[in-house]
């Protein structure tokens, strides 16, 4: 892509992005969504973050590893039971991390 192409690729995906995002704010109270799709909106940000990080958890290097050496899928699985036995998030940042290195040096 020539320069000018690139430019072009920028400006109209900040525009698209902008559309987007904004629509909501500028129509303010002229949308009404139905309570049922008030409902599905909020499990989005949990199936977001599921969507990112299964997949992480479960691939190794690019292959699927549901094994105690993917150090990836230990130190999440370690650290959703200890977030469940604690409610600290700061605490489970450090556990999780703590454990990822730990199994990452130790296979």
């Amino acid at each position: 892509m020539s320069n000018p192409e690139v430019w072009a690729v920028i400006i109209l995906l900040t525009l698209a992005t902008f559309i987007a995002r904004s629509t909501f704010w500028l129509l303010g109270q002229h949308v009404t969504l139905s309570k049922r799709t008030q409902e599905a909106l909020r499990y989005a940000p949990a199936c977001a973050l599921a969507a990112i990080l299964v997949p992480d958890f479960v691939l190794n290097e690019g292959q699927f590893a549901l094994t105690w050496s993917n150090p990836k899928l230990v130190a999440g699985v370690l650290a959703a039971v200890f977030f469940l036995w604690k409610r600290s998030m700061l605490g489970t940042i450090f556990f999780g991390m703590a454990v990822y290195t730990i199994v990452r040096l130790w296979f």
